[in-house]
């Protein structure tokens, strides 16, 4: 992995773990202000579409989270979906979102 901190590769390899689990297009995690981290996948279902980065995030914010810190995707796509960023944006324009490949190549 590309020089990241350890906190920040822990949710690269979260993400990597969520999409390996569920064979799932993404993975994704995110790690909330309090030092939680929160991981999912693409949801593909007839009446719920989110991306794997939407799904972390909602899973951080129906836990009770009020910021981000950081995320990161999993993904064979070369680009972030805009709308995934909006969400991680909601919670902190600032935070760091990393996009990996499957191998764990961080290419932020």
């Amino acid at each position: 992995m590309a020089e990241l901190d350890p906190e920040d590769a822990k949710i690269v390899t979260l993400a990597r773990s969520s999409r390996a689990r569920t064979g799932a297009a993404e993975g994704a995690a995110v790690r909330d202000t309090d030092g939680r981290t929160y991981a999912a996948a693409t949801v593909a279902l007839p009446s719920l579409k989110l991306t794997a980065l939407q799904a972390a995030v909602a899973a951080a914010v129906s836990s009770g989270a009020e910021g981000l810190e950081a995320a990161a995707v999993v993904t064979e796509s070369g680009d972030i979906d805009p709308d995934s960023l909006a969400a991680v944006r909601d919670l902190n324009a600032d935070a760091p979102v990393y996009r990996a490949d499957p191998s764990g190549a961080v290419a932020r």
